[in-house]
C-alpha cells in the first residue's frame, strides 16, 4: 500500500481538539499557581509546549494500540491510521520524536517535578489506560481519568516546583467530571464498542443504570465544583458562573435519565466539553478580576 501521508496526517494522530483542551487546564494551573500577572515565562512558554507535546504523544500512542479496533468503529475509522494514510514505523518514530522533545523541554527548561509527574499521566494513559484497562474492566474510564486530570497539577509544578492542595483539587474537578462526560458518549456508541468487545459500561451493565451513574457522578461533581469557592481559592464571580454551568449539566444528566430520546447522549456530551472549558475559564477571569480593579481609578 502506497503512503499517502502529509502534515495534517501526523496532526490528526495527536488528537488536537483533546489537547487543545488538556493544555488550557495546564495553563490555567499555572496562573492559578502564581498572583496575577506573576507566572514565569518560562513555566508559561515552555510548560504549555511541553505539555502539549507529551499529551500529543500519548494520544498517538493511544491511536497506534487502537488502531485495528478504530477501525471497525464509525467514529474513530476515518483517522490516519486506520485510512492507512500512516503507517506504524512512521507514527512511532514521530511520537517518539514528539514525546521525548516534550520530556526533555520540561525537565531541563521548566523543573524536574513537572518532567517526571507528566511522565507518569503520559504512562498511565498511553499504557495503563489504552492496554489494559480499556479492555479488562467497565470502570476504565474511572481510574483512567486520573491521567486526563492530570495536565492542571502539570501546570501548577511547573510554577511552583511542588504539589499543592488547590492543585490536587483542579484535579479532582477533572477526576469526577470524566465518567459522566465519557459515557455519554458511550451510551451513543454502546453498539459499536459491544462489537469490538470494549466493555463500556452501557454495554456490560445497560443504558439504565449508566444513566444512573451519570446522575450520580454529576451529583458529586457539584459539590467538587463548589469547593474552589468553599476554599477561598476563587471568588463570587466563579461561585455564580459554576452555579449555572452545573444546573446545566444536571439538567441533561436527568434528561437522560427520564427519557428514551437517542438523541440527548451527544447533547450532553457536548456540553460536557463546554462546561469544562467554561469552568477553567471563570477559574481564570476570576483570579484576574483584583488585577482589574488595580487598573480601574477609584
Amino acid at each position: 500500500m502506497q503512503l499517502t501521508a502529509n502534515w495534517r496526517d501526523y496532526y490528526e494522530l495527536t488528537k488536537p481538539k483533546v489537547v487543545a483542551l488538556l493544555v488550557f487546564t495546564a495553563i490555567v494551573g499555572m496562573v492559578l499557581a502564581a498572583p496575577p500577572a506573576e507566572v514565569p515565562w518560562n513555566a508559561l512558554i515552555f510548560g504549555s509546549l511541553g505539555i502539549a507535546l507529551a499529551s500529543a504523544a500519548a494520544a498517538a500512542i493511544n491511536q497506534m494500540v487502537d488502531r485495528r479496533v478504530d477501525a471497525r468503529m464509525a467514529r474513530t475509522q476515518g483517522r490516519p491510521l486506520p485510512m492507512g494514510n500512516l503507517d506504524t514505523t512512521a507514527a512511532t518514530a514521530f511520537t517518539a520524536a514528539i514525546g521525548l522533545a516534550g520530556l526533555a523541554m520540561l525537565y531541563w527548561l521548566v523543573n524536574p517535578l513537572t518532567a517526571v509527574l507528566t511522565f507518569l499521566s503520559l504512562i498511565g494513559y498511553a499504557f495503563v489506560y489504552t492496554l489494559l484497562l480499556k479492555r479488562a474492566t467497565p470502570q476504565n474510564i474511572v481510574i483512567g481519568g486520573a491521567a486526563g486530570a492530570a495536565p492542571p497539577v502539570l501546570g501548577w509544578t511547573a510554577v511552583t516546583g511542588s504539589l499543592d492542595l488547590h492543585a490536587l483539587l483542579l484535579f479532582l474537578i477533572i477526576f469526577v467530571w470524566t465518567p459522566p462526560h465519557f459515557w455519554a458518549l458511550a451510551i451513543h456508541r454502546r453498539e459499536e464498542y459491544a462489537l469490538v468487545d470494549i466493555p463500556m459500561l452501557p454495554v456490560t451493565h445497560g443504558v439504565r443504570f449508566t444513566q444512573l451513574q451519570i446522575v450520580l457522578y454529576t451529583l458529586l461533581l457539584v459539590a467538587v465544583t463548589l469547593l474552589p469557592y468553599a476554599l477561598r481559592m476563587s471568588g463570587l464571580l466563579y461561585l455564580l458562573g459554576v452555579l449555572v454551568l452545573n444546573g446545566g449539566f444536571l439538567y441533561y444528566a436527568f434528561k437522560m435519565w427520564v427519557s428514551d430520546d437517542e438523541r440527548l447522549p451527544m447533547r450532553a456530551f457536548g456540553y460536557s466539553i463546554t462546561y469544562l472549558m467554561a469552568l477553567f475559564a471563570l477559574l481564570l477571569v476570576d483570579h484576574y478580576l483584583p488585577l482589574f480593579g488595580a487598573l480601574v481609578p477609584g
